[in-house]
């Protein structure tokens, strides 16, 4: 960041000449006026990052100075100077827009931190905006966020493959955003304007999954009413994207064998073959070349999916790209939620950096709209971040509502969190209780196995999770 500047605004000749040295010295770009009508014309002129303001001046007085600079120039931050039989002005300066306010007399290291911690908020909102526009400019690829290396070789692959019909597996742990990939690779399709059909390969049991695939005919089982087309005929001329594909019965893999193979399938109790022409995009987070070992994969399905691999990694591998996702998800969630937060401390941004995510980029995007949520202040602080990323305790200061309508909405807020901490918990010890058997607790809790496997997804309840 270059020299940060400052505006002194000061009727007192003394007062002004004393901070021009000092500051000059320190490093600091210094500009000094004498009274409000210079001052307002200093900021018309240039942007300053910091403005210090005498609260009493004849003429146009602090807080005058304060209303204009807030209108002409956002992002300069305003101290207001005040002596001591005026706090009380200062605190309702603050509540107009000040960031801090420093009571004369003051001493030089008292000024000078205020004056660092500002522009450590400073500098946090140039860092934002030099986000926004990385994510502008270079490193939004439809929606998918990634200035790292292996990100962007991911970009440049599917900007190759996406116009061709090669199947494509796309691999990489749960969270990572394989069906965002899948996506992209339609939209850049010479298939872009027909159908994208996602199917969830473990969210039905083997008789309901091959009914939804190939659909079925009239009274081919008990409840098959009437016949209904299947996914696969749906997606006729368009993309169809198998998410989780090891997953699949071998029964169900030899079905779609075929339809790789063949470009035709049966419904259920159907006798007559249906011609499809769908390009196969499937995803998997798990290790087909083992389960093929175990014989639960078959080989040839392997080699007919895996023509063009693409492998997504894990957030701790592209950890270079976390300030960004951050600072898209933070942009986000303040609009949804209706708040103004600016950015994070430089030391919980370390903090979110180091951390592991083990439900990596979904984890990182629940835990920023968690901390938009619950935080109060313009900058997250590394003492708010969740214990999990911490090993501490986070506790939320939580300002007392002034109108019903903030009563209201922190009431849904507290609500939604409690909800949140009680889902989770639920899952966890059900499937605890049932050795994280996902289709034995469905049925014990009364769910079904593909709102369960949501719910897990949502709150990243994996095997390894502490309850």
């Amino acid at each position: 960041m270059e020299k940060a500047s400052i505006l002194v605004v000061d009727d007192d000749r003394a007062i002004r000449e004393s901070l021009n040295s000092l500051l000059s010295d320190k490093g600091y770009d210094v500009f000094t006026v004498e009274d409000g009508h210079q001052a307002i014309d200093a900021v018309r002129q240039r942007e300053w990052d910091i403005a210090l303001v005498d609260l009493k001046m004849p003429g146009i007085d602090g807080l005058e100075v304060l209303r204009e600079v807030t209108k002409i120039s956002p992002n300069t931050r305003v101290i207001i100077i005040t002596g001591y039989a005026t706090v009380e002005s200062a605190v309702e300066a603050m509540k107009q827009g000040a960031v801090d306010y420093i009571a004369k007399p003051f001493t030089v290291d008292e000024l000078l931190i205020r004056l660092e911690k500002t522009l450590e908020n400073v500098r946090l909102l140039h860092e934002n905006i030099y986000l926004r526009e990385q994510l502008n400019e270079r490193y939004k690829f439809n929606n998918i966020l990634g200035k790292s290396d292996v990100m962007q070789d991911i970009f440049r692959l599917i900007e190759k493959v996406a116009p061709t019909d090669s199947t494509i597996l796309i691999r990489g742990e749960s969270g990572t955003g394989k069906e965002l990939i899948a996506r992209a690779i339609h939209h850049h399709s010479l298939r872009k304007n027909e159908k994208f059909i996602a199917v969830d390969c473990g969210a039905l049991p083997e008789t309901l999954f091959e009914s939804e695939l190939f659909g079925h005919v009239k009274g081919s089982f008990t409840g098959a009413v009437v016949t209904k087309r299947g996914l696969l005929e749906v997606a006729n001329n368009g993309t169809f994207f198998l998410d989780e594909i090891g997953d699949l019965s071998i029964g169900i893999q030899s079905k779609l064998l075929r339809v790789l193979q063949e470009k035709e399938f049966r419904q259920v109790g159907g006798i007559k073959n249906i011609k499809v022409d769908v390009r196969v995009i499937a995803a998997t987070n798990r290790n087909l070349e083992k389960m093929i070992e175990s014989g639960n994969f078959r080989e040839d399905l392997f080699y007919r999916v895996n023509i063009v691999p693409i492998y997504l990694p894990s957030l701790r591998e592209r950890k270079d790209d976390i300030p960004l996702l951050v600072n898209h998800f933070l942009e986000s969630y303040n609009k949804k939620r209706k708040k103004n937060i600016k950015g994070v401390s430089s030391d919980a941004m370390n903090i979110l950096m180091n951390f592991e995510w083990p439900g990596n980029v979904r984890e990182l995007e629940h835990t920023i709209e968690r901390l938009v949520i619950m935080s109060e202040g313009d900058i997250i602080e590394a003492e708010k971040l969740p214990i999990q990323l911490t090993g501490k305790r986070v506790c939320f200061n939580i300002t007392t509502p002034k109108t019903n309508e903030e009563l209201k909405r922190m009431r849904k807020q507290m609500r939604e969190k409690a909800v949140e901490n009680i889902e989770r918990a639920f899952i966890i010890e059900a499937l605890k209780r049932n050795q994280w058997n996902v289709s034995k607790t469905a049925r014990e809790v009364g769910l079904k196995r593909q709102n369960l496997q949501a719910m897990m997804r949502k709150y990243n309840v994996r095997p390894d999770t502490k309850g």
